[in-house]
């Protein structure tokens, strides 16, 4: 069986976790590749809501085994506390019985989300994820399976102490690292984590061999990808397709399925420019029928209408199969609807996005109007979605209009699309009438 990808097609927050949270009903592993704890899924199960950072979204079924691949960089600390809040709530613990570790996945330490707290530019979540994989790029950092090994390196402890010290004073940051505090937050590592750290690779590499269906999940979305995202406003990984495979440990030919997600507006967390952002009333609209606070940092979002040329260049770059288009339902109740077509910088038309963050910061939009349609209540939104799974009525059952706009979307785009969110309910989705 091969392995599914579920990406985010924009700046993140799209809803990916919703669509793990499914597909991980028939699915036997779900892997996140990339990012650490600056990501954030929400899960809502009737009244339960779930708020993950590190934990794949597949947790809520028991039978599925979940991995943190080595293409992240895990913060130890934040992860024992969701695993925490996971038992409290549950009665589970999974580290070590269907949760995995890799053994060549980075660990994000104090010293880490001292250094990006003094960020102030980029407007990062402050959680030392960028110096994380710093540090793994300059090779000094440590993984998991060298935590007992560092432990007991004095020589190593010494040098690393004094480097992460001198590195904290010259960004500002008072105190330091003593070589003690960083032998004892190795050896808590170790002995927290011990039984779940593994070689996930060789272990997802076998699930498929054997048919099994793997799901890779990734963080953030498209255009915070360090190297083809809105640079320098982008996250410190690469987010796309093309890492999807290499952060899990597998290889790109057991991909044969990418899907997409999109919400049925745009929206950015943090700085950098933003094409279609809407500093109004109807921007206001959407960020408060939305709910647009980041789940990891809480800061508020902003808001603007869709954007295809952004999704087209998501597109290029990860050739999605199909699409899931989240958040309809924040739309309801508006008069007339836009879609971004294309932009003018200093007077020329342009269709793609331009690389350079100067004259993103200047691009101004061309967009097509669409009617409006009905606002309706949650309670509504999820009796429609059920009701149209049920009987098999697909988009049909959708508003007139609210069919225009995603028909719309899709010949713009030229991707199917699989299926619709109105809601945050695990069944508020309209699957595609088959």
């Amino acid at each position: 069986m091969p392995a599914t990808v579920v990406l985010g097609a924009q700046w993140g927050d799209e809803g990916k976790g919703k669509l793990v949270d499914q597909l991980a009903s028939e699915a036997s592993w779900v892997a996140r590749f990339q990012g650490g704890n600056n990501a954030g899924h929400t899960i809502v199960v009737g009244e339960r809501v779930l708020k993950l950072h590190q934990l794949p979204s597949g947790i809520s079924y028991p039978e599925c085994q979940l991995v943190l691949g080595s293409g992240m960089v895990i913060d130890p600390w934040v992860l024992d506390e969701e695993l925490q809040n996971w038992a409290d709530l549950t009665g589970e613990s999974p580290e070590g019985n269907r949760l995995w570790i890799s053994e060549r996945a980075h660990v994000n330490l104090p010293f880490h989300r001292m250094y990006d707290g003094a960020d102030s530019l980029i407007g990062t979540t402050g959680r030392g994820i960028g110096p994380a994989y710093r540090d793994k790029i300059e090779r000094v950092g440590v993984r998991f399976c060298e935590l007992a090994a560092r432990a007991e390196d004095a020589e190593w402890l010494e040098d690393s102490a004094e480097r992460m010290t001198v590195q904290l004073s010259a960004r500002g940051v008072a105190g330091g690292i003593s070589a003690a505090d960083l032998k004892e937050s190795l050896e808590w590592v170790q002995s927290r984590f011990a039984d779940a750290i593994a070689p996930t690779g060789l272990m997802l590499d076998l699930a498929l061999r054997q048919g099994e269906q793997v799901l890779l999940e990734g963080a953030q979305g498209a255009l915070l990808d360090i190297e083809q995202g809105t640079y320098p406003f982008v996250t410190s990984s690469v987010t796309c397709r093309a890492n999807a495979s290499h952060g899990a440990g597998i290889h790109p030919g057991q991909i044969k399925r990418t899907i997409g997600v999109v919400k049925a507006y745009t929206t950015r967390v943090g700085n950098g420019p933003f094409p279609s952002e809407l500093e109004d009333d109807v921007g206001a609209y959407m960020g408060e029928k939305g709910h647009e606070f980041g789940t990891t940092t809480g800061r508020p979002r902003r808001c603007g209408w869709l954007d295809i040329p952004l999704l087209r260049h998501s597109h290029r770059l990860n050739g999605f199969d199909e699409i899931v288009i989240t958040k309809l339902d924040v739309l309801g109740g508006l008069d007339e609807l836009e879609i971004v077509v294309g932009y003018e910088l200093d007077g020329c038309p342009l269709r793609e996005l331009p690389a350079s963050a100067d004259e993103q910061a200047r691009l101004t939009c061309v967009s097509e109007k669409l009617p409006g349609f009905t606002e309706k209540s949650a309670g509504e939104w999820l009796e429609l979605a059920r009701s149209a799974n049920a009987e098999g009525t697909g988009f049909s059952a959708l508003p007139e209009t609210a069919r225009t706009y995603l028909e719309h979307i899709e010949a713009l785009l030229d991707i199917p699309i699989h299926s619709v969110g109105v809601g945050p309910d695990r069944e508020a989705t309209v699957m595609r009438a088959t």
